[in-house]
């Protein structure tokens, strides 16, 4: 697993680690029942505080990312591949909403955008 924290970010730096988390277990760098490093070793690991990779272990188990298991350690969880894929069109829907927004604002049509999408899509074949 790796983890990359970005100190010019401004996304908490738990947010950055569930993220980097989230996006690896969807893309399937990281497979149902993998073990995680434990809190003290991920937080050795990138040289920040056990409580901010507790915080971002917490939110992944909420979000059903991963399971905890006691005295055992920490495992990507059983996923339901149709919810993965969901989440992730939920996402990308998301960015899209703001890149719709930002293009209004500086008066780019759908055609321009369209356009801008299509050369952006074919291009990273």
């Amino acid at each position: 697993m790796k983890v990359i924290i970005s100190n010019a970010s401004p996304e908490p730096i738990y947010e950055q680690i569930g993220k980097q988390i989230k996006t690896q277990i969807i893309s399937g760098d990281l497979d149902e029942g993998d073990p995680l490093p434990s809190i003290r070793k991920l937080a050795q690991e990138l040289h920040i505080s056990v409580i901010t990779t507790k915080r971002a272990y917490e939110e992944l188990e909420k979000e059903g990312f991963i399971d905890t298991v006691a005295g055992k350690g920490t495992f990507v969880a059983i996923q339901n591949k149709e919810m993965l894929r969901e989440k992730k069109m939920k996402s990308i829907e998301d960015q899209m909403t703001e890149m719709v927004t930002e293009a209004k604002k500086m008066g780019i049509g759908l055609e321009e955008l369209e356009e801008m999408l299509n050369i952006l899509f074919n291009d990273n074949d």
